[in-house]
């Protein structure tokens, strides 16, 4: 499984098709940190980073997955079964967290104050749950599951879009509360709230993962 995984990771990226998240992220955290982040604004600031890239992760995910010939998936199937399937989506969060770790070096270079390590830790938590948020999106959009490329983009947006419309409802608790992380952090209770807000951005990811496997289980 773990060489499969590194196989999709480097066609993924001698395809040339790794470029296009990457090409996305960089215009975005120049807009993101064109100016200093103010001292006492960096939990905010990380909420804000970690929820914005949700939709690249995404991308980069669905871009992994769909890298991939039907034909050669259906031989890597044949020869080690469902794991096949664990092996896209590991290359696919390993290949989300080295986004995410680009994100997060951008951001401390433009910190104007030093955070806590609790601060610190809490942003670098953020950006993990963004990642399986981003992975999830993505393997739900893939073209394993929705072989349609127009409607594949689309659904991603809508998914992302329902996400931030949804936690900023009343039934917040339905979606990754993506909202309230940029709100706590601007508020400065994130911290405190952290613990609940964590088992909401680990549950609903695991939940459409859990769908994607089991689409999967009728879907080459």
């Amino acid at each position: 499984m773990i060489a499969l995984a590194r196989f999709r990771l480097a066609g993924y990226a001698r395809s040339h098709r790794a470029l296009q998240p990457l090409i996305a992220l960089l215009p975005l955290l120049a807009i993101l940190y064109a100016t200093p982040v103010p001292a006492g604004e960096e939990l905010g600031a990380m909420a804000d980073s970690a929820a914005i890239l949700i939709p690249v992760f995404a991308w980069a995910a669905r871009g992994l997955l769909d890298t991939e010939p039907d034909e050669q998936r259906m031989i890597a199937i044949t020869a080690i079964g469902r794991r096949e399937l664990l092996s896209g989506l590991l290359a696919a969060c390993i290949f989300g967290l080295g986004l995410a770790a680009i994100g997060e070096i951008a951001l401390f270079s433009r910190l104007s104050g030093q955070p806590s390590l609790g601060v610190s830790m809490a942003g670098v938590a953020l950006h993990l749950f963004a990642v399986l948020t981003g992975v999830a999106i993505g393997a739900l959009t893939s073209r394993a599951i929705l072989p349609s490329p127009a409607i594949s983009s689309l659904a991603l947006i809508i998914g992302y879009l329902a996400i931030l419309l949804l936690s900023l409802s009343t039934v917040r608790w339905i979606t990754v509360p993506v909202m309230s992380w940029m709100k706590d952090g601007h508020d400065g209770v994130l911290l405190d709230h952290l613990p609940l807000l964590s088992v909401q951005s680990l549950m609903w990811p695991i939940l459409g993962l859990t769908a994607y496997t089991w689409l999967r289980r009728t879907r080459p």
